[in-house]
């Protein structure tokens, strides 16, 4: 899957990062705690958030994310647009609570890393 795909699938509005959209993806993970994000996170690149602050850019920068998506239709500032440009990110936003976000994408075959494949091995 690449960030086209992801915004395809939750119908997503492109906010800045029209260049990377050919990106692939292979991870994601869900959460507004960004201290979560910093202490569990590992290989994700697509955060789907509803913290709309110019630290969940930071903390996604810091994770080598590639992409962040804002749900509930949540919108960026001009500073954290201007901050994704500079670091090479892509941000979209949804329209899709982030329960339904993030069952859209594993429905389409995004996976959210180590733990999930540990628990399909546990079934």
């Amino acid at each position: 899957m690449n960030v086209q795909d992801v915004m395809r699938v939750l119908d997503a509005e492109l906010v800045c990062g029209e260049d990377c959209l050919e990106t692939e993806v292979h991870e994601a993970c869900g959460s507004d705690m960004m201290s979560d994000v910093l202490a569990y996170v590992k290989d994700q690149a697509v955060l789907l958030t509803g913290l709309v602050n110019i630290q969940t850019v930071r903390t996604a920068d810091m994770m080598d994310m590639v992409c962040i998506v804002f749900v509930r239709g949540k919108q960026p500032d001009e500073d954290m647009i201007a901050l994704a440009k500079r670091r090479g990110m892509v941000l979209l936003k949804t329209h899709h609570r982030m329960f339904t976000a993030c069952g859209l994408l594993w429905e389409n075959g995004l996976r959210g890393g180590k733990s999930d494949e540990r628990a399909q091995m546990d079934v």
